[in-house]
């Protein structure tokens, strides 16, 4: 998996560029609100299952999703929806705690977590909860809120119910999956590959 040197230089950076956010801006639980970028009324729908701690996830985040964002979403053709699909337990409580940001938020939080997922997801000589926080805390979360997060059981148990719809709906057994127009694509893949899977 490669990441641009470029991107490592900015993404994180950008995260704690960000102001302090108040116990005010989360007082309104938007925890199961859409996460999305692009126009709510786009003509495409590209719905995105991911997992924090896939590696393919990551290198398709950070190696191609740039590309459509650029080309296809911020010019108004593609929304595009998020997913969680969490593999395992870390990235469950990493989902928790995505969706515990101001949903403005959320995508600059899961593209640092990409980004640094050797640090926080498979550093055997630290612990996840830890190394997670430190990026949160970096996107303005207070210890409060994160600790709130990460103790969330109902919205722990409705990403897994979500997940489960998912599963039964579309079939998804792997991670990055992709519907579109009713037709599920799965794995990661180059910009090129993607781009023949819209609509003309």
């Amino acid at each position: 998996m490669r990441f641009s040197r470029r991107f490592l230089l900015t993404a994180v950076p950008a995260l704690a560029a960000m102001p302090a956010v108040t116990s005010a801006a989360w007082a309104q639980d938007e925890t199961r609100a859409e996460r999305f970028i692009g126009k709510p009324d786009a003509k495409t729908t590209v719905n995105e299952y991911f997992s924090l701690t896939c590696t393919h996830c990551a290198a398709f985040s950070m190696e191609t999703l740039p590309q459509i964002k650029k080309n296809l979403i911020d010019t108004g053709q593609v929304k595009w929806v998020f997913h969680d699909y969490p593999l395992d337990q870390v990235a469950l409580q990493a989902a928790m705690v995505a969706r515990y940001l101001p949903v403005n938020r959320y995508e600059p939080f899961i593209n640092a977590l990409f980004a640094t997922q050797d640090t926080w997801a498979f550093n055997r000589g630290a612990d996840p909860t830890d190394q997670l926080w430190k990026t949160a805390a970096l996107a303005g979360m207070s210890r409060t809120t994160f600790d709130k997060a990460i103790a969330d059981t109902s919205l722990r148990d409705w990403i897994v119910k979500q997940q489960q719809a998912d599963t039964d709906k579309w079939k998804i057994d792997s991670t990055p999956s992709f519907v579109i127009n009713g037709q599920k694509y799965a794995g990661e893949m180059s910009y090129d590959a993607f781009r023949k899977l819209l609509p003309s």
